[in-house]
């Protein structure tokens, strides 16, 4: 079983991605961490879905960049 440290390690946790990159996120929850299965973005203070412009409610632990 890949710890939360390992699995966070494959991810950017210490700083956001610029305004409108396509990236993927890592989030957290009571059940552990897992990746969402559709790109995101970063506008403002919120989490986008890329390409419905809903808003992420969930914990972000990490992101990476992902090609769309």
């Amino acid at each position: 079983m890949t710890s939360l440290n390992d699995r966070i390690a494959e991810f950017i946790a210490d700083r956001l991605p610029n305004d409108e990159a396509a990236v993927e996120l890592l989030c957290l929850d009571h059940n552990g961490t897992y990746v969402l299965p559709f790109l995101c973005r970063r506008v403002g203070d919120s989490w986008l879905n890329f390409a419905t412009g809903e808003q992420i409610e969930a914990e972000v632990a990490g992101w990476r960049r992902r090609e769309r």
